[in-house]
């Protein structure tokens, strides 16, 4: 499914804030099994509370999954929804072109969101082991 740009405006004020983006960062870091909902608030140092508020409003722009095991709820990133974000970002470059661009070397914009996608994930990989 294609995004639209109402759609990523949703997505972008999603992330446009700083424990947001902490949260979401961290969550590309812990990849697909995702978080304990007590873990992210320890790993962003906030309120429970607050992190329920910045996780539903990721959730709502469909840049985060959750799902409950017992009494924990757990989050991750909904890879998804952020490669359709990096899709909508990166289709009019070049007019459709991005490997034009040198933007995203040898490759269509659709492809390219998953090699960003990956390329963020290894990224914060190697930001955990410094």
């Amino acid at each position: 499914m294609k995004m639209i740009e109402e759609q990523a405006i949703g997505a972008f004020a999603a992330l446009a804030h700083e424990n947001r983006l902490t949260i979401f960062r961290a969550l590309m870091h812990a990849g697909p099994s995702g978080m304990a909902a007590g873990d992210i608030a320890t790993e962003a140092g906030l309120a429970p509370s607050n992190v329920s508020f910045h996780v539903a409003q990721m959730e709502r722009a469909g840049l985060l999954r959750s799902w409950r095991v017992r009494r924990n709820i757990f989050y991750a990133v909904e890879i998804d929804g952020v490669r359709r974000l990096v899709t909508f970002l990166a289709q009019e470059c070049c007019a459709g072109h991005p490997e034009l661009c040198g933007l995203f070397p040898g490759a269509s914009a659709d492809a390219n969101a998953a090699d960003v996608s990956s390329a963020d994930t290894k990224l914060a990989e190697d930001a955990a082991a410094d």
